[in-house]
């Protein structure tokens, strides 16, 4: 018999996204709004497109206002998929 080598799933690099905190309302969690441009593909101006993310915020040290970076994470609950990115 044959002995297949156990393949590896490579799991993808996560997402790092910046933008600015709109909400602090919630306990350990923060609503970010993510910014970017687009460009049209036939008239090939570019444009604004903004989404909102829900991240984990442990300490609730982040404010209204604040930039923040969020990492791409595990599921924490059914709406937070990302969590504050703190490169210190």
């Amino acid at each position: 018999m044959k002995t297949k080598k156990k393949q590896q799933k490579k799991r993808g690099s996560e997402q790092h996204l910046k933008g600015v905190v709109v909400s602090d309302k919630m306990d350990k969690t923060v609503v970010v709004i993510v910014s970017r441009f687009i460009k049209h593909p036939l008239y090939g101006k570019f444009y604004k497109v903004s989404k909102k993310y829900k991240a984990h915020d442990e300490e609730n040290k982040y404010k209204t206002g604040d930039k923040v970076e969020i990492i791409e994470t595990r599921p924490i609950s059914k709406d937070k998929r990302f969590k504050i990115y703190d490169s210190k």
